[in-house]
């Protein structure tokens, strides 16, 4: 019987054999990780606006950045502030603050796609005025279209940069508010927390600061005059006689008995 013979085995010598496309399932790995804390961030949020239909919020994101911003300047913190149930807020202040910033706000879901629309055709207008004239004043004046609840959302969470992300997470928290809470809710909360000059916060702030009186007993006119102010409240509190404000406070005056509150 012929002798069996055996050949050896010839080992490999290049490099091994590695997975393919390793740095995709890095990345596939990173993209689900930052869903993760997208998601849990939207969580928080929506357990936190869940929480203010029977919890009234302590502060909110922007009066906390305006606090810090007083204390760095002047070495001060002068801060007037005190929560007023609805029944203790003026209709007047209700239906003047909603003629003057968001006269559909009973009606619409949370964002006013035709306001908005608006917005964006008049600052378009005014930026290309102002590029066909820049030696005629300064910047040109935009307006905005955001609802009181987008206004809510913003001051409640977020900051006041303008970036598109900032403005996406604005609309969720929007639609958070309107559907876990009431409208009276989202302008009660809304009326107690907005700014209304430097360091002075909420309704009975701003009637006690302004007209010595409480946010239940302000008249039309005074009601109308506040609502005018939201927009830039320190401007006008530098300037109680500016004829726009006593201009725009007699327009919202007479609107105010069309407005239907929530």
């Amino acid at each position: 019987m012929a002798a069996r013979t055996t050949e050896p085995v010839r080992r490999r010598t290049g490099p091994p054999a590695t997975p393919g496309r390793p740095w995709l399932h890095q990345l596939l790995r990173l993209l689900a990780l930052l869903a993760l804390c997208a998601l849990a961030l939207q969580l928080s949020f929506l357990l936190r606006v869940a929480t203010m239909g029977f919890v009234d919020p302590a502060s909110t994101a922007f009066q906390r950045s305006e606090a810090w911003g007083l204390l760095t300047r002047t070495g001060t913190l002068p801060w007037r502030q005190e929560w007023a149930d609805w029944p203790r807020l003026s209709a007047h202040l209700a239906r003047a603050v909603i003629a003057s910033e968001d006269g559909s706000f009973a009606s619409h879901p949370g964002v006013d796609w035709e306001a908005l629309e608006r917005a964006w055709d008049r600052n378009t207008r005014a930026e290309e005025r102002a590029a066909r004239s820049p030696s005629q004043g300064g910047p040109p004046r935009l307006v905005g279209g955001s609802t009181i609840t987008q206004q809510l959302a913003k001051n409640l969470f977020l900051s006041g940069e303008r970036t598109v992300l900032r403005k996406a997470q604005e609309f969720a928290i929007t639609m958070m508010l309107e559907a876990l809470l009431s409208k009276r809710r989202i302008l009660e909360i809304y009326l107690n927390s907005v700014e209304w000059g430097s360091g002075v916060f909420g309704a009975q702030a701003a009637a006690r600061h302004y007209f010595r009186t409480d946010a239940a007993r302000l008249t039309p006119a005074q009601a109308a005059r506040l609502a005018v102010m939201l927009p830039a409240p320190k401007r006008f509190e530098k300037l109680p006689g500016s004829p726009y404000l006593a201009s725009r406070s007699a327009t919202v005056l007479a609107r105010m008995g069309m407005v239907e509150l929530p």
